[in-house]
């Protein structure tokens, strides 16, 4: 198969773009240090009716991967012809991060730490306010692909601001397993969107360096419905899952001291206060620290890094009320498996 020649432009003009078929584009961000450019692919469908702009990041960390394959399915998947409005997908927002097998951009810094950028500033901080200016400001909505960081793991859950009706909205028709009341913060790529007025979400697609199937199909179904909520495309007759569970609020537990960790609690699952989430030992093997979860809870993601220092990330719980009681687990991704004979 010939692949279809890429577009080469400084900024994403959506206006100039054909009607009724994707287009590859590469958009240029800035230069490297041989006056070569830096740019970021898309993978744009513009409609042959009148709509909005839904745009669709992922990489913004370098080794966040799994939004990656969301976005090439979702293209493959998209009926072009029958489209109202645009969907944009941003393949690899961080580059230089995605060349290093790294989170951070290459200068060592978080790019969703210092949105929206600044244009006089350094090299991350100029990188940061050229994907605003010259995509993000394009877009009508925003989802925000991620997964979790190096030595960790995720289920598959949401950020949003749940008290934003659109964004709420927007939540739930992801299906996550669990949605977590976070509003957006200084910094974040959803931040600099909300503070445009681009309703945005953060989909956490569990674990960095892999693409994982199990948590791409359930993603994937999601962004469909919410494209089919804003009209792009026809509702799609899916089976509905239960409800994601709602938590107000989360917490990371960290550890006290250093050593060798063992988290024996499995992702989404509900714990107790006072039940034991990890085990600490030194090099002879010798438990010296046992953690317990200090309200009741669900386990949105945690460590699967054995090593490590003082202050090592343990857990990271959500809690679901004020009251810290949790309703119900959320749903497994797991497939039944099959019945033999």
């Amino acid at each position: 198969m010939n692949p279809r020649a890429p577009i080469h432009v400084d900024k994403l003009e959506i206006d100039m773009l054909p009607i009724g078929r994707a287009s590859h584009v590469w958009v240029e961000l800035v230069t490297d240090g041989l006056a070569q450019v830096i740019e970021v692919p898309l993978l744009v469908v513009r409609g042959k009716r009148p709509g909005p702009v839904v745009g669709i990041t992922a990489a913004v960390h370098g080794n966040e991967l799994n939004g990656i394959s969301v976005i090439h399915r979702l293209f493959e998947t998209l009926p072009s012809r029958m489209i109202s409005g645009t969907v944009v997908g941003v393949v690899v927002a961080n580059v230089p991060g995605l060349h290093h097998h790294q989170r951070e951009f290459d200068d060592g810094v978080d790019l969703n730490d210092i949105f929206p950028g600044n244009r006089a500033g350094s090299a991350s901080q100029v990188y940061a306010y050229q994907l605003v200016e010259r995509i993000i400001r394009q877009f009508d909505y925003l989802l925000d692909l991620h997964t979790a960081s190096f030595g960790r793991v995720n289920s598959l859950y949401v950020r949003a601001d749940m008290t934003h009706s659109e964004t709420a909205s927007m939540a739930r028709l992801q299906n996550p397993q669990i949605i977590l009341h976070n509003p957006p913060s200084d910094g974040t790529l959803r931040g600099a969107a909300m503070e445009l007025g681009i309703p945005a979400i953060t989909v956490e697609i569990a674990d960095p360096h892999r693409f994982q199937p199990k948590y791409i199909r359930p993603t994937l179904a999601g962004v469909h419905a919410v494209l089919a909520h804003h009209g792009l495309i026809k509702p799609r007759a899916v089976k509905q899952e239960s409800n994601p569970v709602v938590c107000d609020r989360s917490f990371w537990m960290y550890t006290d001291r250093g050593g060798l960790l063992n988290v024996h609690v499995d992702l989404a699952s509900v714990v107790k206060k006072g039940d034991s989430v990890a085990v600490l030992r030194n090099a002879f093997g010798e438990v010296i620290a046992e953690y317990q979860a200090p309200e009741s809870g669900v386990v949105i993601g945690k460590s699967v890094n054995p090593v490590a220092q003082t202050g090592a990330r343990v857990v990271h719980l959500g809690l679901f009320d004020q009251a810290g009681k949790p309703s119900r687990a959320p749903r497994s991704l797991d497939r039944p498996k099959k019945k033999t004979t």
